[in-house]
């Protein structure tokens, strides 16, 4: 994963010298004794170890980070002070609930856990990837906001958002074997696969506080800090990847899907019971065009699109509106390959569905409709017959026709305090029509619009 290498740590020598024969012989009492020679301590190695540590208290992070690089000495003695309790209790902040600020990854802890990632970084750097997993695991053991479950009120807390920095600075630059490593040493550790069965398994709401819990976990440890994209489609990817692809859409709801501002719990009836807004399918489309334009090898453009159609009928299937937002949000070339999948595999009904509610998501939100248009013009071509692409068109105009008289019964039901928002549906709709075929006619008149 060539995208991980930071270029703020280039003075470490490179992944074949640290992998090296001699690296278990040279820890193998890193962690339990002060039997190697002091000479290579340079200046420090008149000082008594206790002075040494106590320097140590008056050093930044970062400061300690940079003479942890000095000789492997140097690094011993570091470990070994941030074993002790004065050393864990300096360098272990947990004041994660004292926050008000709106940007959290700007606080001054989580940029200290950003510092203390890079220090066990370099103090680790001879370990194999398994040891230094297991060391830096019994250091951050006691940090009870860390664990899956470790924090009473998870929601006001920055404690896994921390963890994540951490991780994402100890792993930069790490290939993805390693990466994977990483990825399976969390899962034995919080049994997260264990958690995720039971909710992929169960009745969407039936385990809302675990439901919440993999979301948090996930976002904030796993896949919400990296700079490169694909650094985070790849962690994604060990996510879903090892799922059935209706899991995968129910995980990807979970993790992406909307939430209640009271308690962060996934709203599940979101998609059924009415339009939503950009806001509650944003990171859905945002996910959806990661795994689609990373190039990821373990994803094909078919996967893909079946993944968004599988995700279309989660808990239920979505209301068309809501299925068009999607589409239009995660991009032209995602929803164009949806929609031409349709088209191939003879679905034309359910396009020129589709068709009819991207015209309406466009009106809603003064999209240009000549894309739309533009759209069904380009789906046409798909079809290998004039006489198919003939009733596709047909079916079109039918939708708009079905559509605007099924809002029009709703309207004259009288369904009490929804009457305003369906009654502003329907003029939404019969204006969408009007735009449509406007643009529909300045295409085949050759006209440009003024």
């Amino acid at each position: 994963m060539t995208s991980r290498v930071n270029t703020s740590f280039t003075l470490i020598p490179n992944q074949k010298y640290r992998r090296s024969s001699r690296r278990s012989s040279c820890f193998s009492n890193t962690f339990d004794s002060d039997s190697q020679p002091l000479s290579t301590l340079g200046n420090f190695k008149a000082l008594p170890l206790e002075i040494f540590q106590i320097i140590l208290k008056y050093l930044s992070v970062k400061d300690i980070s940079m003479l942890s690089m000095v000789s492997k000495t140097v690094s011993q003695h570091i470990i070994n002070y941030i074993s002790t309790s004065s050393g864990s209790k300096r360098l272990l902040l947990q004041d994660f609930h004292d926050l008000e600020l709106p940007d959290r990854e700007d606080t001054a802890i989580v940029e200290h856990y950003r510092s203390l990632g890079l220090l066990f970084k370099r103090c680790t750097l001879l370990l194999p990837t398994k040891e230094r997993l297991k060391y830096i695991h019994k250091i951050l053991a006691d940090v009870s906001c860390f664990k899956f479950n470790g924090c009473a009120a998870p929601l006001q807390c920055v404690g896994l958002l921390c963890y994540g920095i951490f991780l994402q600075t100890l792993t930069a630059g790490w290939d993805e074997l390693e990466c994977h490593r990483v990825y399976n040493f969390l899962c034995e550790l919080t049994h997260l696969s264990r958690k995720m069965q039971t909710v992929v398994c169960s009745k969407p709401g039936s385990a809302r506080k675990l439901e919440l819990r993999i979301r948090l976990f996930c976002r904030n440890v796993l896949l919400d800090h990296w700079t490169h994209r694909s650094d985070s489609a790849f962690w994604l990817t060990c996510i879903l990847k090892p799922w059935p692809m209706v899991n995968q859409a129910r995980l990807l709801y979970i993790i992406f899907g909307p939430i209640s501002p009271q308690d962060g719990q996934v709203v599940w009836q979101k998609m059924i019971e009415g339009p939503t807004d950009e806001s509650c399918l944003k990171g859905l489309a945002e996910a959806i065009k990661l795994l689609y334009d990373t190039g990821t090898k373990e994803w094909t453009a078919d996967d893909v699109i079946s993944l968004v159609d599988e995700l279309s009928v989660v808990p239920r299937e979505w209301l068309l509106e809501n299925n068009a937002r999607l589409l239009i949000l995660s991009g032209n070339n995602i929803c164009f390959t949806f929609m031409a999948s349709k088209a191939v595999n003879g679905r034309t009904i359910e396009l020129a569905k589709l068709i009819v509610f991207l015209a309406l998501v466009s009106e809603k939100e003064l999209y240009c409709m000549d894309w739309a248009v533009k759209m069904m013009q380009k789906v046409c071509k798909v079809f290998s017959t004039p006489v198919e692409r003939n009733n596709f068109l047909q079916s079109v105009a039918d939708g708009f026709a079905c559509a605007i008289m099924e809002m029009l019964q709703l309207v004259m039901s009288g369904d009490g305090d929804d009457d305003d928002r369906s009654f502003m549906n329907l003029f939404h709709l019969v204006q969408a029509q009007a735009s449509f075929h406007k643009e529909v006619l300045y295409l085949t008149m050759n006209v440009l619009p003024s």
